[in-house]
């Protein structure tokens, strides 16, 4: 039996969370276990055999890719959350986003100078939560080696927020 693509197992929700955004939700692909593990051998495939000591993810969603993706790679997790969500001191950075602000924080110790890390989540837009993550992990000395994205609407521009950086993405929206 023939499994079907990533793209198939996305839907597409119009108007939300406002009017004129249109939604690429992936709560479907997570619940076909066929895709999830496909998308999960496929964002794997790229970064193995480069050394990556953690898998640094972004609430909510890279909560649930990230922790697969370092089993896969061999490496460790790390959370990175809203505010007042972590129990010990933090990093944090505020950035802008396609609709309104955000702060993000991660442990002040959680990444050592010289760690190999790779950032992901399950959406890569316009690239603000991703490189304010990237900056996040350089504060504290970490070697970003790449970000990885389950979906990429690569019409919005966000690798061009990310100059240096090694995206990739399962998959991709030209419109």
């Amino acid at each position: 039996m023939e499994t079907a693509s990533l793209a198939s197992l996305i839907r597409t929700v119009p108007d939300w969370p406002k009017p004129g955004i249109l939604f690429y939700d992936i709560t479907t692909l997570l619940a076909d276990a066929r895709g999830f593990g496909r998308l999960i051998d496929e964002m794997s495939e790229h970064w193995r055999g480069r050394a990556i000591d953690a898998v640094v993810g972004v609430e909510a969603r890279g909560f649930i890719i990230g922790p697969a993706l370092a089993l896969n790679l061999h490496a460790g997790f790390i959370p990175v959350r809203k505010p007042a969500k972590l129990p010990w001191q933090t990093e944090e950075v505020t950035y802008d986003l396609e609709y309104g602000s955000d702060t993000l924080q991660i442990h002040a110790d959680a990444l050592q100078p010289g760690m190999r890390v790779l950032v992901c989540d399950d959406l890569l837009a316009t690239g603000g939560t991703a490189a304010a993550t990237i900056e996040l992990c350089r504060r504290l000395g970490a070697d970003v080696v790449g970000a990885a994205f389950a979906v990429e609407l690569a019409f919005l521009g966000g690798r061009e927020r990310l100059p240096g950086v090694d995206v990739q993405s399962a998959v991709a929206y030209a419109q």
